[in-house]
């Protein structure tokens, strides 16, 4: 079997490498102690194509692959966890149970969204009677005035502020 890298995935790498390096390697330490969340970053992060990872094109999505997610998260991580759990995250709890369980029509509604980043989908894990199992979670959610939440089934999909 042959392991190495193709030519796509050892670019990608030195992309988000070089990304992680410049971009967010300067700034890191400062979000982490100000305990910031950084939506031009994040932005940023999805106009490289890193929010929908193995999301077809013809729903926004960058169609990489798995092997190129794990390169990225892998390349986000080294510089910082944070940026990393978010890609992770946005694409493994956000954007995958969507994409694979979702109808078409929620498909079309709400991948490109989530892929350009223009919404985040958010994942409530831990309650006190549930722990981390999310299946016996009971918090739900309302949307209540323009708070920039939107509802789609369990999920609250926070719109990311206007650059």
């Amino acid at each position: 079997m042959d392991f190495d890298l193709t030519e796509e995935q050892n670019l990608t790498r030195h992309a988000v490498r070089e990304f992680a390096e410049t971009e967010i390697a300067p700034v890191a330490r400062e979000l982490d102690e100000k305990e910031k969340f950084s939506v031009e970053l994040t932005r940023k992060m999805a106009e490289l194509g890193l929010l929908g990872c193995f999301v077809p094109e013809k729903y926004g999505g960058s169609h990489m692959g798995y092997i190129s997610y794990a390169i990225v998260v892998e390349e986000l991580a080294r510089i910082d966890g944070s940026h990393a759990a978010t890609i992770a995250a946005g694409n493994s709890l956000g954007i995958g149970p969507l994409y694979y369980y979702g109808n078409e029509q929620q498909k079309q509604e709400w991948l490109p969204k989530l892929c350009s980043g223009k919404c985040l989908a958010a994942f409530g894990l831990t309650e006190p009677e549930a722990g981390s199992d999310a299946g016996s979670s009971k918090t739900s959610a309302e949307l209540k005035g323009t708070s920039g939440l939107s509802t789609a089934g369990r999920y609250l999909l926070p719109t990311l502020p206007a650059p």
